[in-house]
């Protein structure tokens, strides 16, 4: 070994362009930033959306409409999915945890029965909320519903 020989150690050195190493280098002087301007100082950094000044597209898209803040969204469940909930693992009871359990809502989902189909099965259905069609269905089938 000799000093005509000597490496650095594997993966020590990277491949890249070192900048603001002098006139030299290609990339001295104003190291890629230009002349003057925000840019061209340390410790600068731009908003998220800024457009150099221009009106961002943020702003200069027309608003149209409300959203209610105070909207109450509720994961709708049918009683043809209750029914066949049933048919499948024979149950007497259907709650949060069971669809949970089945994948039919997320943990914090609010549940709504829904009236399409038809239930045969005598079921309670414990619920956050009931259409006006589902609640007749289940109580005509002699079932009943509690509201959570």
């Amino acid at each position: 070994m000799n000093l005509s020989n000597l490496k650095p150690a594997e993966g020590s050195t990277k491949n890249r362009k070192r900048i603001g190493r002098g006139t030299g280098s290609g990339r001295g002087g104003t190291s890629t930033r230009g002349h003057k301007g925000a840019g061209s100082r340390s410790g600068t950094s731009t908003k998220v959306g800024f457009e150099g000044g221009q009106m961002p597209l943020q702003r200069r898209v027309p608003k149209v409409g409300f959203k209610n803040p105070n909207r109450v969204e509720y994961t709708g469940v049918n009683l043809d999915v209750l029914q066949g909930l049933v048919e499948k693992f024979s149950l007497s009871a259907v709650d949060f945890d069971t669809l949970k359990e089945h994948g039919l809502v997320s943990r914090n989902d609010l549940v709504k029965i829904l009236g399409r189909g038809e239930l045969k099965a005598k079921l309670e259905v414990k619920a956050h909320a009931f259409t006006a069609t589902a609640q007749k269905a289940i109580e005509a089938a002699g079932g009943t519903i509690v509201k959570l």
